[in-house]
C-alpha cells in the first residue's frame, strides 16, 4: 500500500513538472493557439486605415434639409472594393446559384455523380454537398430534359433558344442577428419575458437558434428598371443587354435591391471560406459598408472636402470632368457617358477608390433616419434596423451614398445622403462590399510579436 502511495506521488510530481514546463516557467505568456491568421489584402479591395473625420456637410447644404449635421467620429480600419460591383462579378453570383440548383436537380437521378453524400471517412452527411468536380454538360438533350423546370416555359419563349428562367434563381443563406442577441429584454420559447437579471446572462438564453435568421431571395437583377424608372424614354436596348451582354461586363451592376446586395455579400463570404488556404481561422465576412465607413473611404483622408478628389470643383485644370454625373444644365454626355460608364474610368481618390462620386449611387447597411447623426455613437457610427414585410414603408428606408449618373453636382458630394427602400431596385443604384480589418491597424501583429 505504501509503495503504491509513493508511486502515485511520483506520478503527480511528474505531471506537475511537465505542466510547469509548458507554462512559461510560471510566467503569464498566454495560450499558444493552434489557429493561425495571416491578414492579406482581399483581391480587388483597398485597405482603409482607421481614423477620425468630421462627418457631415463640407459645403453649402443646398436642400436645407439638415440631414448632414457635422459630427466628429472615428472609424476602425477596413477593406473596401476599389470599384463598384460590376455586371461580370454579379454574373458570377448568378451563375453559381444557377449551377447549384442544376446540380441538385441532376443529383435526384444520379446522386453518385453530382452529389457528395459521405465524408472521406465514410460517414453519411445530413445534407449532401455538391460535387463541383463534375461538369454539367448543358448541351446534352438528357441533361436539358432533366433540367426542364429550370428553363423558361416554351410558350413564353419569343425566339428559338433555351433560356434559364430567372424567376427560379433563389439563394438561401443564414445569418446571426447580433442585435437581437445583445438585447437584455429576452423572452423564452413561449415568448414570455425572462427575468431581467437572469436574462442578461448567457445562461438565460435557453435556445440560441432564435437569433439565427434564414433568408431566401431571388437574386436576378431587375433588368426592366431601365424602362420603369423613366417614363417617356427609349431604354429598351439597356433593358435587354446591360446585364447580360459582354459589352457591359465591367460596368456597375444596377437593378439590385438592398436584400440582393446583402445576399451577394453572404455568398462572397461562403465562396471565400470554401477556397481559403487558411483553414485554421474563420474568414471575416463581407458585408455592405456602414454610412460612416463609406464617407470616410470616399473622403480619401481629406477633411471636410466636398468631393473625393479633394477640390471644390467637378473638373480639373484642363476642364475635364472628374466624375460621371449630370453636368451643366443636363448635358449628360459632357463627362463622357450618357448613363453609366465602365468602372475606374476616372482617377481614384487618395485611398485608391474609384467612382465614390457619381456613376451609380451605392447601398449602405444603415437604415435612414433624418436625425440619426444626433444619437449615433461617435465610434464606428451605424444605425441599423432589420425591417420586416409588415413594417411601415418609412422603416424600410436604407441610406444610399455617392450620387449617380443622373444626379447634379450637389448630389455627388461626399456628405450628401439619400435613401431608397430596401426592396426597390433602380437603374442608378449599385453597391460595393467591405470587410472589417481584424486588428486595430496594419502592423499590430508585428509589434505584438516583439513581446513574444
Amino acid at each position: 500500500m505504501k509503495s503504491k502511495l509513493i508511486t502515485a506521488v511520483i506520478i503527480l510530481i511528474a505531471v506537475f513538472l511537465t505542466s510547469c514546463k509548458n507554462s512559461g516557467n510560471g510566467e503569464l505568456i498566454g495560450v499558444d493557439s493552434k489557429q493561425s491568421y495571416t491578414p492579406s489584402d482581399p483581391y480587388g479591395m483597398a485597405y482603409i486605415p482607421m481614423g477620425s473625420f468630421t462627418r457631415g456637410v463640407g459645403d453649402q447644404d443646398l436642400a436645407g434639409s439638415n440631414f448632414y449635421q457635422p459630427k466628429t467620429i472615428t472609424v476602425s480600419a477596413f477593406y473596401i472594393d476599389e470599384t463598384e460591383i460590376t455586371n461580370s462579378e454579379y454574373r458570377q453570383f448568378v451563375n453559381w446559384v444557377r449551377d447549384s440548383i442544376a446540380y441538385k436537380m441532376l443529383g435526384e437521378a444520379e446522386p453518385e455523380k453530382y452529389l457528395i453524400e459521405q465524408t472521406k471517412e465514410g460517414v453519411d452527411l445530413e445534407e449532401p454537398l455538391i460535387n463541383w468536380k463534375t461538369k454539367i454538360e448543358w448541351d446534352k438533350p438528357e441533361v436539358q430534359e432533366a433540367l426542364a423546370d429550370l428553363y423558361v416555359p416554351e410558350h413564353e419563349v419569343y425566339y428559338n433558344s433555351k433560356e434559364i428562367d430567372a424567376r427560379k434563381l433563389y439563394y438561401e443563406y443564414k445569418w446571426i442577428d447580433m442585435q437581437a442577441a445583445a438585447k437584455k429584454d429576452l423572452t423564452d420559447e413561449s415568448n414570455n419575458p425572462l427575468d431581467g437579471a437572469f436574462a442578461s446572462r448567457p445562461q438565460g438564453r435557453k435556445d440560441r437558434s432564435v437569433f439565427i435568421r434564414s433568408e431566401k431571395i431571388n437574386i436576378y437583377p431587375d433588368t426592366l428598371c431601365w424602362i420603369s424608372d423613366f417614363a417617356y424614354t427609349y431604354n429598351e436596348p439597356l433593358a435587354k443587354y446591360y446585364f447580360s451582354h459582354p459589352s457591359y461586363s465591367h460596368y456597375p451592376v444596377v437593378g439590385v435591391n438592398w436584400n440582393q446586395a446583402r445576399a451577394f455579400c453572404a455568398w462572397r463570404t461562403a465562396l471565400k471560406s470554401a477556397y481559403s488556404e487558411d483553414k485554421a481561422a474563420a474568414i471575416n465576412e463581407y458585408r455592405l459598408p456602414t454610412e460612416a465607413e463609406w464617407e470616410w473611404a470616399a473622403r480619401g483622408g481629406y477633411e471636410r472636402n466636398p468631393y473625393p478628389w479633394g477640390g471644390p470643383y467637378t473638373f480639373n485644370e484642363k476642364g475635364c470632368y472628374l466624375a460621371n454625373f449630370k453636368p451643366s444644365r443636363g448635358n449628360y454626355a459632357l463627362d463622357g457617358g450618357s448613363t453609366t460608364l465602365i468602372v475606374a474610368h476616372f482617377p481614384p481618390n487618395d485611398f485608391g477608390l474609384y467612382d465614390m462620386a457619381g456613376n451609380v449611387s451605392e447601398w449602405t447597411i444603415d437604415a435612414f433616419d433624418e436625425s440619426s447623426y444626433n444619437y449615433e455613437w461617435d465610434m464606428n457610427s451605424s444605425y441599423t434596423y432589420n425591417a420586416q414585410d409588415g413594417d411601415a414603408p418609412a422603416m424600410k428606408r436604407k441610406v444610399i451614398r455617392g450620387g449617380s449618373w443622373k444626379d447634379v453636382y450637389a448630389n455627388i458630394q461626399t456628405s450628401t445622403r439619400d435613401y431608397q427602400y430596401q426592396d426597390s431596385a433602380t437603374c442608378y443604384l449599385g453597391f460595393r462590399c467591405v470587410q472589417s480589418y481584424l486588428g486595430r491597424q496594419k502592423g499590430d501583429s508585428k509589434r505584438a510579436s516583439a513581446k513574444y
